[in-house]
């Protein structure tokens, strides 16, 4: 059989976590010839597109991300159909601000009202008489939304590679790119067993993103950050149930967030922005063990606001790659507007089918209907070199 890796290709997508794997999805839907190129195996546990789930919520500090999160519940509902399957746990979203917070509460209230979102703020008292697990601090108050809810990480970002592949994509694990060039003859991806050739190419490399657009002379201010989540043993896991307990985020330095019980009788916690800067160039920067002192801290903090959450039963590791401003990369290339860049900062996956529909979007038409001007790459957070980052958000 003929050799198709130096075919051209309508379209390349390089890196197939959850935002690839979108991309890759809705391009093939589109009717594209799409070939995705992961540097590991695919459903690997090296990046932030596995393990058992992530949050889907409407509070955010924008109206522009209210906004988006509307788009990503729609979107999600759009792959349920497509899929067949349930993939959205509602079980309502509970933001918790103690008394003067690092992270102001008035953002979130604002920009749900300037969208319409229905939402209510609970004292400490009304949060007790409705969910007596908590222990809070006198002055806490609780943004509640009921729509917050889960969704499946790893099997999500599975499912959406299955249906890449039944609209004609082909994926392949195990390919690392070595170079992106944009020459007179289109965009060229290098890999070691093949050059593959497109009239689009569409980068979500996550925490591999520069050493992707090396060769068109770009480099995006990006740090990365081993994280760690934890899974926790209540001796009434009812009382920890979804239909008895919301998810949650502790909106202070530190953050932290949590969640029910879900597919299993244990509850997940974890650190926002918690974790070491590591250089992923290096692997013995990135470990899979777990680390001591992250799990001290996080397990003090969930005794003290949820007593009756347990003991640690086990933690895994995940990145997070971090923008200065801890914004969405949704934007092509200045320069090369053929090359469109996904990233999502370290709270992209509620994002993942709305990420894939917009990136296709830019890829194919150049526009969205969806305002993503915030999320350029010539924005002074990713220009500026004396910009001064910020990660809670």
């Amino acid at each position: 059989m003929a050799d198709r890796s130096a075919d051209h290709w309508d379209a390349v997508v390089v890196g197939l976590g959850a935002l690839g794997s979108a991309a890759a999805m809705h391009l093939a839907r589109g009717g594209l010839r799409v070939v995705g190129l992961e540097r590991f195996e695919l459903g690997h546990k090296r990046g932030a597109s596995h393990d058992t789930s992530r949050i889907l919520r409407h509070s955010y500090h924008t109206p522009g991300y209210v906004r988006l999160t509307q788009e990503a519940y729609a979107d999600w509902g759009d792959l349920e159909r497509w899929s067949g399957e349930q993939l959205v746990t509602v079980v309502g979203g509970l933001d918790l601000f103690p008394p003067d917070p690092a992270i102001p509460m008035d953002d979130y209230t604002a920009s749900l009202d300037e969208v319409g979102i229905v939402h209510e703020l609970l004292d400490v008292a009304e949060i007790g008489r409705r969910w007596p697990q908590f222990s809070l601090p006198d002055g806490t108050i609780g943004l509640y939304q009921d729509r917050g809810a889960i969704v499946p990480a790893g099997r999500a970002t599975a499912l959406m590679q299955k249906l890449a592949v039944a609209a004609g994509a082909e994926l392949r694990g195990s390919t690392r790119v070595l170079s992106l060039v944009d020459g007179a003859s289109g965009l060229t991806v290098s890999t070691e067993s093949g050059t593959f050739v497109a009239d689009r190419v569409v980068v979500c490399a996550d925490a591999w993103t520069n050493e992707v657009l090396a060769g068109l002379d770009v480099h995006v201010p990006l740090e990365t950050t081993l994280e760690q989540a934890t899974y926790f043993a209540p001796g009434r896991p009812g009382s920890f149930a979804p239909h008895h307990l919301p998810l949650w985020i502790w909106m202070d330095d530190p953050s932290y967030y949590g969640f029910p019980c879900y597919g299993e009788p244990t509850v997940k916690a974890a650190q926002d922005c918690g974790g070491p800067v590591i250089d992923t160039s290096d692997p013995e920067s990135r470990t899979s063990e777990p680390d001591p002192a992250m799990l001290e801290r996080l397990a003090s903090f969930m005794a003290s606001v949820l007593p009756e959450s347990g003991q640690p039963v086990r933690s895994i590791r995940c990145q997070y790659t971090l923008t200065p401003d801890r914004d969405l990369v949704l934007a092509p290339v200045p320069g090369h507007e053929s090359v469109v860049v996904g990233l999502g900062a370290a709270h992209g996956f509620k994002f993942a089918p709305t990420f894939g529909r917009l990136l296709a979007e830019l890829a194919t038409a150049g526009t969205t209907t969806t305002d993503v001007t915030p999320y350029r790459l010539d924005r002074p957070a990713l220009t500026d070199p004396a910009y001064q980052a910020h990660w809670l958000v």
